[in-house]
């Protein structure tokens, strides 16, 4: 295959994977905005969601379409309500402390990944996807009579692949809707800018950050859902999400979902197109060195604002 073909393939990897770390930024943005605090046990919330959708698919044992819609519907449920349930046991105890939250979320990383170990196993496990349909990609090139359609060998994509893009742009599409037309949107916008005033005016602060913590955990989970047919689950697979997704927080800006899904796509693509022509860890290099020259001239990211 030529270098052009090899380039769009790369280019549509990267893309899934710029859709799918897009989704699970999103979560980690969402907390770190509102809340304040540095989860890292972002990245196992990721891996639950995908241990539920094996869990899910295996138990349904039906039409693999069936077992991905129910996983779809069930495991960023059961995301949320772990979130919630360690929000309130350990994070409010805390009373959201940045120094103590970021040890207490190390503690619950360990936690649930030896969790997953004992009772999912330390093997990968496949989920089948809804669909497979393999198309073939055509390819322009400038002939003896000009322009012409070919479909060179090995260049395709599956359907879906394609469905896995869609489906995170209609959520990121979903979720700016959420937060710039609903009343729980509102209030998670003024809790944001300033929690003091956001409890005189009466919003039960400690009750938005239990469900903004839900909500960043299921937008992770959701995200572990979509992939894991192209990568199957693992009780190990937060690691490279929670990495990315800081990379993607810093890069884009506290908070600001424009700098997320910007910021998203510039690390996914990338690492996708990195990880074809040279090394993945070629990929995570640049993405680091990124991250240092955003932080000596723009601390702020790319979208986001300066504190006064």
């Amino acid at each position: 295959m030529e270098f052009g073909p090899h380039l769009l393939l790369a280019t549509l990897e990267g893309a899934v994977g710029a859709a799918v770390l897009a989704l699970t930024a999103l979560g980690l943005s969402l907390v770190f905005g509102v809340m304040r605090v540095v989860n890292v046990a972002h990245g196992e919330f990721y891996m639950l969601g995908a241990v539920v959708a094996w869990f899910v698919a295996s138990t349904l044992g039906s039409a693999p379409a069936t077992g991905f819609v129910a996983a779809l519907l069930i495991a960023p449920v059961c995301a949320a309500v772990v979130a919630m349930a360690a929000d309130r046991l350990v994070l409010k105890r805390l009373n959201y402390d940045p120094e103590a939250t970021i040890v207490a979320t190390i503690g619950i990383l360990y936690i649930m990944q030896q969790t997953a170990l004992m009772g999912f196993g330390p093997e990968a496990r496949p989920v089948a996807p809804p669909f497979n349909t393999r198309i073939a990609l055509p390819w322009v090139e400038w002939g003896e009579n000009g322009l012409a359609l070919f479909y060179p060998w090995g260049l395709s994509t599956t359907s879906y692949k394609l469905f896995v893009i869609a489906a995170a742009a209609a959520i990121l599409i979903g979720f700016a809707l959420f937060l710039s037309r609903s009343r729980f949107g509102l209030i998670m916008r003024a809790t944001q800018l300033d929690r003091e005033t956001a409890l005189a005016f009466g919003i039960p602060v400690e009750r938005v950050y239990s469900l903004v913590f839900g909500l960043g955990a299921a937008l992770a989970a959701f995200a572990a859902v979509l992939i894991v047919p192209i990568q199957q689950a693992h009780y190990l697979m937060g690691a490279d999400p929670l990495l990315l997704s800081f990379i993607v927080v810093i890069i884009g800006g506290l908070g600001s979902l424009r700098g997320t899904v910007v910021a998203a796509l510039l690390i996914g693509m990338s690492d996708g197109i990195i990880s074809v022509f040279f090394s993945p860890t070629l990929a995570k290099i640049l993405a680091t060195l990124l991250v240092a020259l955003v932080l000596v001239f723009r601390p702020q990211g790319l979208y986001g604002k300066k504190r006064a």
